[in-house]
């Protein structure tokens, strides 16, 4: 009986190659387009759980704690980012509201708990039910994940601001600025490994 080796697709081609093991800094490129076919990840189920669970305790933070507070004249205000998503509301764009809230609070948030889910069998050598579901939507969440932006967004308003008023970055912008590291590092890169392991 023949054996097959692993496969492994080009997302943007569809040219098929054998998978290699990759040495720390590699990556495979497709000969045809140039696309990443794999990438060196170097972190182990523990490892990735670890980073997992800090990156959804800085989830928290980010969206509970101030991202950053203005005053003028001894008037104060402090922004969350469910404030800026519920100002965003109120006016004519509800729309970009809801674009809002689903790429900064909701799509990082699922990502996280689906991670957690996979995870957490992992660890035990097990696939979690639902695990083909799970790998999809992770997929499927990595592009509608956009805290990146969101943190450039508001580390602009905070030197802009900084020019008319007294602005003071929270509790929540640093959360946020790790966090997208976290995600970036876990989430953003290539998860595809998770089918070899289990």
């Amino acid at each position: 009986m023949a054996t097959l080796s692993p496969l492994i697709i080009c997302e943007h081609c569809d040219c098929v190659y054998e998978k290699v093991t990759l040495a720390k800094h590699q990556k495979t490129l497709c000969t045809r387009c140039a696309g990443v076919l794999q990438r060196y990840n170097g972190l182990s189920v523990e490892q990735r759980l670890a980073l997992t669970l800090t990156a959804t305790v800085l989830w928290i933070f980010a969206n509970f704690y101030p991202v950053m507070s203005i005053s003028l004249q001894g008037l104060k205000s402090s922004a969350t980012l469910w404030d800026s998503v519920v100002a965003l509301a109120q006016g004519p764009i509800t729309f970009i509201a809801l674009v809002a809230a689903i790429s900064i609070i909701i799509a990082p948030v699922f990502q996280l708990l689906l991670l957690i889910w996979v995870l957490g069998f992992a660890m035990k050598g097990k696939r979690s039910p639902a695990f083909k579901l799970c790998m999809r939507w992770l997929e499927a969440l990595r592009p509608w994940s956009m805290l990146e932006v969101c943190l450039l967004g508001a580390m602009v308003a905070v030197f802009k601001l900084a020019g008319m008023l007294d602005v003071l970055p929270g509790t929540g912008l640093f959360a946020l600025a790790a966090l997208s590291l976290l995600l970036i590092r876990i989430a953003g890169r290539d998860i595809r490994d998770l089918w070899d392991i289990l």
